[in-house]
């Protein structure tokens, strides 16, 4: 386990060498910038001049008691104040302004209100996208990743350039359709590994350990699980986000729309939930109470606040309709149980609301009670917070080498190797006499980052560092941009016949995908079909593409042309990803990542994006979607990637095919599609301590072949016998569980899953409910070694 894989001393020497000119001038040197001033006082309550024996500032008093006397302590004015993201002061006593709103997706951004990096402290750690880092598949990394989001995010606070803790991060929306234009924020399309990574994410962020219980309700950094729920449609053929009205079966809500926030609250420990813009089978998310407080509050037991998304609360009267006042659209969201609105609809209809009877001030004092028990559990009312639990996290632990390296080992594990014929690459230093780089996407650092980003540590784009790597190397755009609307073709053709060895950087930006844009088309946008084969046509030898992107392509042509020898996929890999590329290109680092989404072909778009519907539909020509239920051709699987190395898995033993029997369960009757009758139990039913004897251990040998050591994920998957017709519902394959070895050349080792047939073999029902079905369940291990268990009552 663990490993990376790092510049050897000799080539990261030659590369600094290389790159000094570059690295003397333009580039901060951000601790310099650390240092050179003095900290600014942070923002706090209950210092060393506030009034004695109040208990808001006793610290030996229960969370909820000191909150209780806050409150208690307000006017109803300073109450309704604190119900926007920008919360005022309260100066008679004592408490400062609050700003509820800062964005650390993949690293701490100034993008919100809270955060403010202008000061002494300019830059944070910026990570690869999150789309790229779950192609790591490796929830150690994502859980680290989350640790120095929160050490930086404290640091930041500390140095007094911050007004909030709480950060509006994971994204874990289901990347559920291609063409989302934030499907790039997510950890992809699968539900379980989409939970893991919120629970692991969020567990770094507040300053947890990365599993097991959590003992201390203290906050080193508060996380938000966002969007709930059903959230994946920006601006679709005239259809916003805003106004869509998301139809979704109870089946689908309980085993894809749901499950990630379950996990962000039950595994994660969440102190934030972001409720969503859109309506869910006709109720916006921010005014149902089925979903905040049932749901969330009473049966996932979530401790925290809950938020609306920006201007949420007033769509549901500005533009859904769904309220007939304003302050009706208030009394929804309070009584739903949402406690903040980003915005100021709240502030300013709340006492109009009081007024006329639609919430009471109960209402607002529930709200305020979950809102001031974070900022205490942040400590920001226990004096000072430079002297309490966190004080010595200071500005020398922002941008740290070990932070840096980090961000280069997310973006080295997450770029996916998806072709590579005839051992087009790795690229031989010796070999390569003149390089041609062509591409919009091969020299700006800032299509690097992806959407929500924050000014990085230091960037160095792919085309900077394969300079350093080969002292002729060619550079023509080709296009003006990812719409490829104007092209220097012939240029481009020219440095290509001239060279030994041509690179594209084609793909994406954040013109073609972010929030509130969605695609219309899978292919490559503009000409950069055409300036991509006129290149390989005019290459000494096959090219190698790097795409660029969040959402997947239709990259058909390339895939079959035999004059693009390789393809890598890297995402948007963040302040590192020039480092990344290159030492991927030339084999210093071996491509381990794999595809966390589906790549479909350009037909897929006939699908209205606006159909929610997971499971295919075979009579009306619907063909599902994702890999779990989708039934049409892929351009790549989910999970597909290569690597330098090759990989066996074997089940090292297959356990005994009949699971245990389990007396006096009522079986529940389903019909197949074909007639036949099939028993399932409720899994409610079997009860936590059958469920507990039936788990089982599934061992894997995995074996790396050579020739490079690297780093290999290794996913473990249900299968079930004609899933695909027989009626149940169920998906065809399910991932059940990963984990990422680090195996040298020729070494062998075993990694062990833990099987919970309860969890891992039930399915849900139409009407939401789990049942196990009795029967054959196959365990897969990517897709070269499967054993069979029935389950019989």
């Amino acid at each position: 386990m663990g490993g990376r894989a790092r510049f050897s001393p000799h080539a990261a020497a030659a590369l600094l060498l290389a790159l000094a000119p570059l690295l003397a001038a333009p580039w901060p040197r951000q601790h310099a910038a650390v240092f050179m001033a003095a900290a600014a006082e942070p923002p706090y309550t209950c210092g060393a001049g506030a009034p004695a024996n109040i208990p808001f500032c006793d610290r030996g008093l229960p969370i909820d008691r000191r909150v209780d006397d806050l409150v208690s302590r307000l006017t109803v004015e300073e109450k309704i104040s604190q119900l926007g993201d920008q919360s005022p002061a309260i100066p008679r006593l004592g408490v400062p302004a609050y700003k509820w709103w800062s964005e650390a997706l993949h690293g701490l951004s100034d993008q919100g209100r809270g955060i403010h990096l202008d000061g002494p402290l300019r830059a944070a750690t910026s990570f690869p996208q999150v789309i790229l880092t779950a192609a790591s598949f490796n929830p150690h990394l994502w859980y680290r990743i989350g640790q120095v989001i929160g050490v930086e995010a404290r640091a930041v606070y500390n140095n007094g350039q911050a007004e909030g803790l709480t950060f509006w991060a994971p994204n874990i929306n289901v990347f559920r359709d291609p063409r989302w234009g934030r499907g790039q924020e997510t950890p992809g399309e699968d539900p379980t590994m989409t939970g893991k990574y919120a629970a692991v994410f969020v567990r770094g962020v507040q300053g947890y350990g990365i599993g097991g219980p959590v003992n201390s309700t203290d906050l080193e950094a508060s996380a938000c699980c966002k969007h709930f729920t059903a959230y994946d449609l920006e601006n679709w053929k005239g259809v916003t986000r805003y106004v869509f009205d998301a139809k979704v079966s109870a089946q689908d809500l309980e085993d894809t729309y749901n499950p990630p926030f379950k996990s962000c609250v039950e595994d994660g420990h969440a102190s934030g939930i972001m409720c969503s813009y859109n309506r869910v089978n006709g109720v916006p998310t921010c005014a149902d109470y089925n979903l905040l407080s049932k749901t969330a509050r009473q049966s996932w037991g979530f401790y925290g606040y809950i938020t609306s998304d920006c201007d949420a609360v007033a769509i549901i009267h500005d533009a859904q309709g769904y309220a007939k006042t304003a302050e009706d659209a208030v009394a929804d969201v309070l009584k739903a149980g949402m406690d903040v609105n980003c915005g100021s609809y709240v502030q300013q209809h709340g006492a109009s609301a009081l007024q006329q009877g639609k919430i009471t001030e109960q209402d607002i004092n529930r709200a305020l009670h979950n809102l001031f028990t974070v900022r205490m559990r942040l400590g920001l009312f226990n004096g000072d917070p430079r002297r309490n639990r966190y004080g010595n996290i200071g500005p020398d632990q922002v941008c740290t080498q070990e932070h840096q390296d980090l961000a280069l080992e997310a973006a080295q594990d997450g770029i996916v190797l998806l072709k590579n014929d005839g051992g087009a690459l790795p690229l031989s230093k010796p070999g390569v006499a003149s390089l041609a780089v062509i591409g919009f996407n091969a020299n700006n650092a800032t299509r690097l980052r992806g959407n929500y980003f924050g000014p990085p540590c230091v960037t160095l784009t792919p085309l900077q560092v394969l300079q350093g790597y080969v002292k002729d190397t060619r550079f023509v755009a080709g296009c003006n941009s990812a719409a490829c609307n104007v092209t220097t073709i012939p240029e481009a053709v020219q440095a290509a016949s001239s060279a030994d060895s041509v690179v594209l950087f084609m793909g994406l930006d954040q013109d073609q995908e972010r929030e509130e844009v969605d695609r219309l088309d899978l292919t490559l946008p503009g000409q950069q079909r055409t300036l991509i084969e006129s290149v390989a046509d005019a290459a000494k030898k096959p090219v190698i593409l790097v795409l660029l992107c969040g959402g997947p392509v239709d990259v058909s042509f390339a895939k079959t042309n035999p004059k693009i020898g390789a393809i890598l996929w890297a995402g948007y890999p963040g302040e590192a990803g020039g480092i990344a590329i290159a030492q991927v290109l030339f084999g210093e680092h071996n491509p381990g990542g794999r595809l966390p989404v589906t790549w479909y072909p350009q037909d897929f778009t006939r699908v209205p994006m606006t159909d929610m519907r997971m499971r295919a539909d075979p009579a009306t020509g619907y063909p599902g979607r994702t890999y779990r239920f989708y039934r049409g051709p892929t351009v790549f699987d989910f999970g597909y990637g290569l690597s330098y190395s090759k990989y066996s898995h074997r089940f090292v033993t297959k356990p005994s095919p009949m699971m245990s029997r389990i007396a006096g369960l009522k079986a529940l009757a389903t019909t197949s599609a074909g007639g036949t009758a099939t028993a399932s139990y409720a899994v409610e039913a079997i009860g936590e301590e059958a469920c507990e004897r039936l788990k089982f251990p599934a061992v894997v040998r995995v074996q790396n072949h050579g020739p490079m050591d690297g780093k290999h994920p290794v996913l473990l998957f249900l299968r079930w016998p004609n899933a695909t017709g027989d009626g149940s519902g169920r998906p065809a394959r399910q991932l059940i569980g990963f984990r990422t070895l680090h195996l040298r050349a020729a070494q062998t080792a075993r990694v062990e899953f833990e099987v919970s047939p309860c969890k891992h073999f039930s399915r849900a029902t139409e009407d939401g409910s789990k049942v196990i079905d009795q029967g054959s369940h196959f365990v897969m291990v990517d897709g070269e070694d499967e054993f069979e268990m029935s389950f019989m009552v």
